[in-house]
C-alpha cells in the first residue's frame, strides 16, 4: 500500500511556498450558494478575497457587497459595460448555466481568470465558444469541480493511480436529493431548460459522479448509456427526475451512476479493482462529512481524517495557481467533456441505445 497516500492525509499537494498576494474575486451571481457558500469560504481561505458583488438585482449587489467589505457591487449590465475592472483580477461565475458564456467571455475580454460553476454550460457548442473565448484571450479557466480539490478524494486518486486496489474494474457512484423541499420553488431555473441545459438531475448532479470518476481514473468516457424518467407535476419539462447512466472508459473501467433531484439525500463514490477498493460515502455534498474507507485483499480500514472546507479549497487552489502562474486542471478543456457527455447521456435516454462520446482535447 502506498503509505505516502494516506500519511498527512489533508496536505496540499499543490501548494507551493510561494509568497503571493490573495486573488481579487468579483462574485458573479448571488443566489444562496455564493452568499452562504463561496463568500464565506474565500474570507475564511489563504489566496483569494472578495471585492466586487455582481447581481441582476442592484440592492442585492450593494448589500452582499457591504456584507463583504468588497470594494463594489455591480448590475450584470454594468459587468459588461467593464465597470471597477480596476477592483477585481479573476471572476467567480455562479449563474445558472445558460448564462455562463457571456459572463465568461467578458471576463476574458477585460483579461480577468475566471473560475466557472459545473456544468460550465447548458450545451457542449456554447461550451465549446466558453473555451475558445478564454485561450484566444490568453486567461486562465477553471471548472469549479470541487471534488478534485478535496484532499479525500485526491489521496483516493493517488491510491487507484499507484495499484493498491489493482487494475480498476468498475466505478459506482450515486447523488440524490429532494430538490423541492429545498427550494420550494416549481419555477425555479434548475427545472427550466431554457436555464438549466438539457435535463435536471444529470446536468447539477449526476456530473458529481461523472467529473469524481474521470478524475480518480485519470481516464475519459467513450460511451454511454442511460434510462431516466419524469412522473412529478414539477418534472414536467425535462426528462430525468430520475436517471441512471453507464460509461465505458477509455482505460476498459465500466461506471454504473445514478442521480435524482426528487429522492432521499444521498451520496456514494467507489472504485473497484482487481485487488480491493476505496469508497467515499457520503461523497459529494459539501456539508456532508466524509469517510474514506480502503479494503485491500480483504483486509478493510477507515481513515479519520480532519473535514476541510471543500469550496476554501477549490477557491484557496484557484488562487495559488492564477498568483503563481502554475497550470490549471480542471480546465476548460477538461469541463468540455463533461458537457459532451451529458448531451451523450440525454440522447441514449431518449433513443434507448449507446452513444459514443465526442472527441474533445482534454489537456488538463
Amino acid at each position: 500500500m502506498d503509505a505516502d497516500a494516506l500519511s498527512e492525509f489533508n496536505r496540499r499537494d499543490w501548494r507551493t511556498d510561494a509568497d503571493i498576494d490573495p486573488l481579487r474575486i468579483a462574485m458573479i451571481g448571488l443566489g444562496w450558494w455564493t452568499r452562504d457558500e463561496a463568500i464565506p469560504a474565500v474570507a475564511d481561505g489563504e489566496f483569494c478575497e472578495t471585492t466586487v458583488a455582481v447581481s441582476g438585482d442592484r440592492e442585492k449587489a450593494e448589500a452582499v457587497a457591504d456584507d463583504a467589505d468588497a470594494a463594489a457591487g455591480l448590475t450584470y449590465e454594468e459587468f459588461h459595460d467593464g465597470a471597477a475592472t480596476d477592483e477585481y483580477d479573476a471572476v467567480y461565475v455562479a449563474t445558472p448555466n445558460a448564462t455562463h458564456l457571456d459572463f465568461v467571455a467578458s471576463a476574458a475580454e477585460f483579461g480577468k481568470a475566471v473560475l466557472c460553476e459545473k456544468p460550465m454550460e447548458a450545451s457542449a457548442d456554447r461550451a465549446r465558444r466558453m473555451v475558445e473565448a478564454c485561450e484566444d484571450a490568453d486567461v486562465p479557466l477553471m471548472i469549479a469541480y470541487r471534488m478534485q480539490t478535496d484532499p479525500a478524494v485526491r489521496r483516493a486518486r493517488e491510491l487507484v493511480q499507484g495499484g493498491d486496489v489493482g487494475d480498476p474494474v468498475l466505478a459506482h457512484g450515486v447523488m440524490a436529493q429532494p430538490l423541492l423541499e429545498m427550494i420550494p420553488d416549481p419555477d425555479q431555473w434548475r427545472l427550466d431548460p431554457d436555464l438549466a441545459g438539457p435535463g435536471a438531475s444529470v446536468t447539477d448532479l449526476g456530473v458529481y459522479p461523472l467529473n469524481t470518476a474521470r478524475f480518480v481514473l485519470d481516464a475519459d468516457p467513450e460511451a454511454v448509456s442511460a434510462f431516466a424518467r419524469s412522473e412529478a407535476d414539477a418534472f414536467d419539462d425535462v426528462p430525468d427526475e430520475a436517471a441512471t447512466f453507464q460509461i465505458r472508459f477509455d482505460d476498459g473501467t465500466l461506471a454504473a451512476c445514478a442521480a435524482s433531484q426528487h429522492a432521499h439525500r444521498s451520496s456514494h463514490f467507489t472504485v473497484v479493482g482487481t485487488e480491493g477498493r476505496v469508497t467515499l460515502e457520503p461523497a459529494f455534498f459539501e456539508s456532508a462529512g466524509r469517510q474514506f474507507a480502503l479494503d485491500v485483499d480483504g483486509i478493510g480500514a477507515s481513515v479519520d481524517y480532519e473535514q476541510v472546507d471543500q469550496m476554501r479549497e477549490e477557491f484557496d487552489y484557484f488562487g495559488h495557481q492564477v498568483r503563481t502562474g502554475r497550470d490549471i486542471y480542471p480546465d476548460g478543456r477538461h469541463g468540455l467533456v463533461d458537457v459532451e457527455t451529458i448531451e451523450a447521456i440525454y440522447e441514449s435516454a431518449e433513443t434507448g441505445s449507446a452513444v459514443s462520446i465526442g472527441s474533445a482535447d482534454d489537456s488538463g
